[in-house]
This record gives structure tokens, sequence and C-alpha cells, in this order.
């Protein structure tokens, strides 16, 4: 693969033998030769985890303390009152059956998609086109609940779910380029709490392998988790 002349000079400015302390690492990611648009910055970590085994999925939600930087478009499967309440809370699109024939025709643009538990049996149904783009409400992020208002509101404050995939790897936006340094940090920091706090009680041996923070266009940077974890404490 051929890279372009910004990934190039980015590599040049970092060791990539090196485990960057964090704050470290933020500095020199937003130093780094800029995109024409305004980049995410992505968090990832290898976890000591058997993903096949199902005590050792790892799953969850954080709220960021700075959010994501996006404009996040959310979308609430309800009827009654609860449409309301949902938009009131700020939901981009509130419906039942014309949302649900729409997504059954390829609409997708919504970033979350919300539920209350009576919708479950029609949008449930839903669950081999949402399934796969991460789209598809559950109970443990949250997204299947009456508690409309909280949800759209999270959703909107840059609530973000997590969730191992096969290889053992987490993925997770955490912030824009745009985003000072302190702000970066407080949302890595909130996340990796939470990934720690979600340790599987059957997981043996080191649970955070590596962990590295990237731009959208920009390399991979190691961090240093002695020091990471030693800063959490």
């Amino acid at each position: 693969m051929k890279h372009g002349k910004n990934y190039r000079d980015s590599i040049a400015k970092i060791d990539r033998a090196r485990e960057y302390p964090l704050n470290e690492a933020v500095e020199v990611l937003r130093n780094m030769p800029k995109a024409k648009f305004n980049e995410t910055v992505e968090f990832s970590a290898r976890l000591g985890v058997n993903p096949k085994h199902a005590d050792q999925q790892v799953r969850g939600t954080v709220l960021l303390p700075h959010g994501t930087g996006r404009d996040v478009r959310v979308l609430v499967l309800t009827r009654g009152e609860k449409e309301k309440e949902a938009r009131d809370a700020g939901a981009d699109y509130v419906g039942s059956a014309e949302y649900i024939g729409k997504i059954n025709e390829g609409w997708f643009d919504f970033d979350v998609a919300i539920a209350t538990p009576d919708m479950m049996g029609e949008v449930g149904k839903l669950g081999r086109i949402l399934g796969p783009r991460g789209l598809m409400p559950n109970p443990k992020s949250g997204t299947v609940t009456f508690d409309v208002s909280k949800a759209v509101k999270e959703s909107k404050a840059g609530k973000i779910e997590y969730r191992v995939d096969k290889g053992a790897n987490i993925h997770v936006p955490v912030g824009k380029v745009s985003f000072d340094n302190h702000k970066l940090l407080e949302n890595i920091k909130a996340l990796m709490l939470e990934l720690l706090r979600a340790k599987p009680s059957s997981a043996k041996g080191k649970y955070i392998k590596s962990a590295h923070v990237s731009s959208t266009m920009g390399p991979a940077i190691k961090l240093d988790m002695a020091l990471l974890l030693n800063e959490l404490r």
C-alpha cells in the first residue's frame, strides 16, 4: 500500500520501536501534518481475552467527558407518548413502522438507534440488517429502554459503545484532532478506566497487552501501558 506525503511525514515524527507516555503520544499526534478535514482520534487496544468464550466478552458503554466531536444523529423507535419525550430530548428521527420500513429498504442515515422495550418484537426482525453495522438497539448498551430522554441525551453528549472483536481488539473513537490535549487525555483515561472495570473475572494473565492512539490518516503511536496504568491508580 502506498501512503501519501502526510503519512510519510507523520511516520518520520515517531519512533516505531518506542512506547510513549500518553501525554507525549497525544502531543505528537496533534502535531502531525493535518489532513483537509477534522480527523477522528482513535484508541485501540489488544486484550488478553478469548472472545470465543462467552464469559470473556468485553462490551459496554462509556460517556466521554468531552464527547467525540461528532454530531450524533439519533433514531428513536417508539410510539405513543414516548415520541414526544424523544423529540423533546433532541432525537433526530422518531417513529415506528415508517422507520422500520425505511431501514428494510436500506436507509441508515443515523448513528445511534434507541428503541423502547415494547417495540422489540418488530425491531428484533431488523437484527440481520442493523447487527453487522453496530446499530442494533441493545439493553446492555442502554439503547433498549423506556427512559428515552436519558438515552437520547447521553448519545448526543458522547456516550459510545465498545466491544471486543474476534481478534480480541477494541477500537474506539475518543475525539478529534481539533480537541486540545487536555480533552483527549481525559477522554482516553475515562475509556481506560471503563475497560479496566469491564475486565472479565475469567481473564488470566495480562489483560491489556498493548494500546495505541492514531488519527484517521496517521500512523499508530504505541502507548507505555505501565505508565498509563500507574496514572490511573
